[in-house]
């Protein structure tokens, strides 16, 4: 069905869309190529919410180069857009420039498209195809998926580890565990998340900024802190530079008063234990754009969130070290048999440096592996 030379040309429409990694939030990162023959005549990725799309980028550097668009073919990492957002659809774009084939990566999810713009581009008599490298395209953009598909965030909690599984010693020290090159590459997964999230136990003990640092990015993510009772410090790092969003069940009125004085976003979300509800917390995070959610947090909220079915991922760093009589990753509950265990299928293995980098998925049972992969 699909030539090398079409494997090529959808290739690079996916690079192009990596180029959107840090910016493209809420939206979904896409790139598209324009192609006569076997030249690449335009060519174009998503820029941030409210600019153009991939396909009016491509369209605009094939003009600008000069070329003839009418009779090419376009090759997009996501179906081309039908509804009116901030911007016009796309897919009415290609059609007035006059492409002839559209080969697409995967269908996009959003309820407001989901083939109509396919539709619509075949019944202006354009050949379309979809399904060329559909598992890359669903893995760049699987936060935008999980958000469209099941209204939650792609959650993703970060740990860093000895290999016995101590993320601190037994009196609170924690830094660093892991080398510069497995932290850089933190930073990395910082920078391509949509919203940070850490409890107090941690602001507590560690008083983190919670930004990226270590990799060139445009935008900073939001900084989500879970605080039961509002007794985050006033002068919490966390808290400086704004863009930061509190979640409470209870606490001093005064002091969400004192918050709300600095700019902080407050959201109360108690469950019936006075506790955050933590997956009400995520819903409310998807309504607010949030498509991927970077956990870094204590082994208690880390617990908590995976107790309530609230990860879909680790992302697990580990130092070729043993700790001892530590502090373990997860604070879970003992279970009496093997099949009670949280169920992971391994998704990615690398080295940084000296550390080891795992990466693994939260198997449900309404889930098939390979359909989370």
């Amino acid at each position: 069905m699909f030539s090398a030379q079409d494997f090529d040309f959808m290739r690079r429409a996916l690079a192009l869309a990596e180029r959107g990694m840090f910016i493209t939030t809420p939206n979904p990162r896409v790139g598209c190529v324009l192609v006569r023959g076997s030249e690449i005549i335009g060519e174009g990725f998503t820029q941030p919410a409210g600019q153009d799309h991939a396909e009016i980028q491509a369209l605009k550097d094939a003009r600008a180069r000069g070329n003839e668009v009418r009779g090419a073919v376009a090759y997009v990492s996501l179906e081309p857009c039908s509804h009116f957002g901030r911007t016009p659809p796309c897919a009415n774009a290609l059609i007035e420039a006059g492409v002839a084939r559209v080969i697409a990566a995967m269908e996009d999810p959003n309820p407001q498209v989901a083939g109509r713009g396919f539709a619509m581009l075949r019944q202006a008599g354009i050949d379309v195809r979809c399904g060329l490298l559909e598992t890359e395209a669903h893995e760049l953009n699987i936060g935008f998926v999980s958000r469209m598909a099941r209204g939650l965030p792609w959650v993703r909690l970060k740990v860093a580890a000895s290999l016995d599984g101590k993320t601190a010693l037994h009196n609170g020290v924690s830094q660093w565990i892991t080398g510069p090159a497995a932290r850089t590459d933190g930073h990395w997964w910082r920078a391509r998340a949509c919203a940070l999230l850490t409890g107090i136990g941690t602001v507590r003990e560690d008083d983190p900024q919670l930004t990226v640092r270590d990799i060139a990015t445009p935008r900073q993510p939001l900084r989500v802190l879970v605080d039961s009772a509002l007794d985050v410090p006033p002068g919490a790092r966390i808290l400086a530079g704004g863009n930061v969003l509190v979640v409470h069940a209870h606490g001093d009125p005064a002091r969400a008063e004192h918050l709300r004085a600095l700019g902080i976003d407050l959201l109360d979300m108690p469950n019936a234990h006075g506790k955050v509800d933590l997956p009400a917390l995520l819903r409310a995070l998807a309504q607010r754009g949030i498509n991927e959610l970077h956990v870094e947090a204590g082994f208690k909220l880390n617990g908590s969130l995976l107790r309530e079915h609230c990860v879909d991922e680790l992302l697990v760093y580990l130092a070729p070290c043993l700790l001892g009589d530590a502090r373990g990753m997860f604070n879970l509950p003992a279970i009496d048999t093997l099949t009670q265990g949280v169920a992971l299928e391994f998704h990615d293995t690398r080295k940084f440096g000296p550390d080891l980098r795992l990466m693994a998925r939260i198997v449900r049972p309404d889930t098939a592996p390979s359909a989370r992969s």
